[in-house]
This record gives C-alpha cells, sequence and structure tokens, in this order.
C-alpha cells in the first residue's frame, strides 16, 4: 500500500487518504469528529499514527498543517446574514420538494405539473426541465457529493434517472405498485433506493437500471428513506409505526425499530454509524443503537407530532421540528434538551443544521423561514416574502446559500 494523496474534509472535519493497493487507487477516511479549537494536534497526529500505517513517520508535519488548517476553518464560524437574491416563479402546478447538489451552484424542483427543473442558483435561471413522468414529481435528489445525476419518483409509480449535464433520461425503474414518495442515491452513488405507498422499497441499479432487491417487511407505506454513510446500512420508516434496518448488499433485514406508536415521520443515522434517529406522529423522537438496535432513550417535550428531525453533521446534536410550533435542540450524548426553539406561528415541518453545525434553519406553514443559533436556541434571522406555508428549505455545503420552497409556488434563492 502506497500512499498518494490527502484532501481535507471539512464537514464533518476529517482527512482522506488516497492510496494505492495492488495497482488501484483507493480511499479511506479519518474522522475527526471531536476536533476543536482547544484539541492537542500532535498528540492527535500520533494518535492517527497508530491507528494508520498509511500514515508513516516522514508524513507527521504534512498532517499536522492539514488539521491546523482544519482548527482555523472550524474556528471560523459562519455569522452570515441572509438577504434575497431571487424569487422563482417555478412551476405552474405547486411545487412538492427542492433539493441542492452539494456546492449549491445548482438546484431541482419537483411538481405537480410532472416535471422537475433544474435552476442555476448564482443566475436564477432554468437550465433543464426534465420532462416523461405521467403523474405528480414528488421525491427527487441528487446524487451528491458528486452532482451529476438526478432521480425522480412520481406518483406514476415509476424512478427515472437524469443527466445533470444534458438533461437525458438514463433509465426508468419500473416496478413499484404505487405512488413513490421517498428516494436516496447511496453515497458511492451506484444505487438508487426509491420507498412507495405499496409497502416496499426497492434498490436499482444505475449502471445497467436492473432493480437489485426488493425490500419487503413492513405492512403500511414507506414514507422516509435513507442510507448510512459507509452505504451498507439502509433505514427505512413507515406509517406501520415500525423503523427497519436493512443490509444494502443482501436486501435482508438486519433489525426491526419497535417502540413509536404512532406513523413514522423521519429516520436517519448520525455520521459514524453509531446512532438511529426516528420522529414519529407520537409526539417523540427515539434515540436507537445502531449495533443492536436497542432503543436507548425517547425524547420528550413537543406537544404535538413530530414532523422532521435531523443530526447536525459530527452526530453531537440532534434537532426536532414539530407541529407544535417549536423546535427543539438535543445533546445525542446527554439526551437532554439544551434549548427550545420559539417563534413561529404555525406547524415547523422543515429543520436542518447547516454544515458548520452552529446555526438551524427551520420553514413552517406560518410563511417564514428562520435561522437560529444552534448553542442557545435564539432566532437570529426570520426569512419573510412567501405568501403560504414553506414546505422545505436547505443550506448548501458552505452554509451560505439558502433555498426555500412554498405553496405559493415559488422558490427563494437567499444569499
Amino acid at each position: 500500500m502506497k500512499l498518494k494523496s490527502f484532501l481535507l474534509r471539512y464537514y464533518p472535519p476529517g482527512i482522506m487518504l488516497e492510496y494505492e493497493k495492488s495497482g488501484e487507487l483507493k480511499t479511506k477516511s479519518i474522522d475527526l469528529l471531536d476536533l476543536g479549537p482547544s484539541t492537542d494536534v500532535s498528540a492527535l497526529v500520533e494518535e492517527i499514527q497508530q491507528a494508520e500505517p498509511l500514515i508513516t513517520a516522514s508524513r507527521t508535519e504534512q498532517v499536522k498543517l492539514l488539521i491546523q488548517r482544519l482548527q482555523e476553518k472550524l474556528g471560523q464560524h459562519s455569522n452570515h446574514t441572509f438577504y434575497l437574491f431571487k424569487v422563482l416563479k417555478a412551476h405552474i402546478l405547486p411545487l412538492t420538494n427542492v433539493a441542492l447538489n452539494k456546492s449549491g451552484s445548482c438546484f431541482i424542483t419537483g411538481s405537480y405539473d410532472r416535471t422537475c427543473k433544474l435552476w442555476d442558483t448564482a443566475s436564477g435561471e432554468e437550465l433543464n426541465t426534465l420532462e416523461g413522468h405521467r403523474n405528480v414529481v414528488y421525491a427527487i435528489a441528487f446524487n451528491n457529493p458528486y452532482g451529476d445525476k438526478i432521480a425522480t419518483g412520481s406518483f406514476d409509480k415509476t424512478c427515472k434517472l437524469w443527466s445533470v449535464e444534458t438533461g437525458q433520461c438514463y433509465h426508468t425503474f419500473r416496478g413499484h405498485r404505487a405512488e413513490i414518495v421517498c428516494l436516496s442515491f447511496n453515497p458511492q452513488s451506484t444505487l438508487v433506493a426509491t420507498g412507495s405507498m405499496d409497502t416496499t422499497a426497492k434498490l436499482w441499479d444505475i449502471q445497467n437500471g436492473e432493480e437489485v432487491f426488493t425490500l419487503t417487511g413492513h405492512s403500511a407505506e414507506i414514507i422516509s428513506l435513507s442510507f448510512n454513510t459507509s452505504g451498507d446500512r439502509i433505514i427505512t420508516g413507515s406509517f406501520d409505526h415500525t423503523v427497519i434496518v436493512w443490509d444494502a448488499g443482501t436486501g435482508r433485514k438486519v433489525y426491526t425499530l419497535i417502540g413509536h406508536c404512532a406513523e413514522i415521520s423521519s429516520a436517519l443515522f448520525n455520521w459514524d454509524c453509531s446512532l438511529i434517529l426516528t420522529g414519529s406522529m407520537d409526539k417523540t423522537c427515539m434515540l436507537w443503537d445502531a449495533t443492536n438496535g436497542k432503543c436507548m432513550a425517547t425524547l420528550t417535550g413537543h406537544e404535538d407530532e413530530i414532523l422532521d428531525s435531523c443530526f447536525d453533521y459530527t452526530g453531537k446534536l440532534i434537532a426536532t421540528a414539530s407541529a407544535d410550533g417549536t423546535a427543539r435542540i438535543f445533546s445525542a450524548a446527554t439526551r437532554k434538551c439544551i434549548a427550545k426553539l420559539e417563534g413561529h406561528e404555525g406547524n415547523i415541518s422543515k429543520i436542518s443544521f447547516n454544515p458548520q453545525g452552529n446555526r438551524l434553519l427551520t420553514g413552517s406553514s406560518d410563511k417564514t423561514a428562520r435561522i437560529w443559533d444552534a448553542q442557545t436556541g435564539q432566532c437570529l434571522q426570520v426569512l419573510e416574502g412567501h405568501t403560504d406555508e414553506i414546505f422545505s428549505c436547505a443550506f448548501n455545503y458552505k452554509g451560505n446559500i439558502v433555498i426555500t420552497g412554498s405553496k405559493d409556488n415559488t422558490c427563494r434563492i437567499w444569499r
């Protein structure tokens, strides 16, 4: 094995190693999730060298400099104020979803008009219209971090795979017996997973367009689905009140997470794949040990349904959004509520951290999105202007662009 190069990863902090093994170029990552301004860099490098034979003594100074650069970057907390940049009248009929590529250079919108549109963020210009579905385009995604492909899931029971560059449709994935309502690419961008009202999820091969597995086990609609960071596990959340963890390599069920007493609204892994977070209409979130499927904690306090939940990039913080009009921040370690985010006058359907982890973004039926301080829970900014409910909002990877999508049929770019 021969080390070829280092790449820095800012969020979450880490170093990517490119190395050669038997003539093949491979990569592996060293996660530095606990890196902070006060970390002893020399001691950390020693620790890394003991665990990683690729990093030899001759590389010590180089690794030190890289980690110092990461430290500096983490110290530059984003205190960005967002201003409205563009209003896009995206589609004639209502929007369903909005998604950004990793850099935020372009984004996509899905709609009841049966199309998905690709937009340039900097100019607000439409780059392409992806046409071909015979019903509502509901679930949409880029194959981040690559961003060269788009998947669209439709009420016409099919999923289509498209080229970002040309707008050409590579494959139409057929096999579901009801509407497709969620989808996700695996991190390696070799598979796309679709979840349907027919109670199944399916994995599809991006290269040949064939179905790889059908994941059968739920007794009601699957409305949430995501891969873990390494891509070897997939998680599905269903209206049957359960969450199932599947082996992405075999299509077999690994665990069923039973504990919620109402429909699941969200289900996801943290970055290092050690924890699973589930949110439910039963007003609670549950934290599970991803290695054995056991429930570790129930996060309570909301007075109405949980509509969305998420981890920050390092997995230290958890945020929950509820129909009670509040959001909460919990510590993943202590499972205690750190802050309550109050100010919205309607239910909060979307919540996400910026990649730096110091800001939260919420979207609400009160027609506003808000930016919050993730440590104190203080509202820093109200993004106003939409004339109807906001159902989708997201940061780009740098955390300096926000996209909001509303039932008023517009998207707004804030920067």
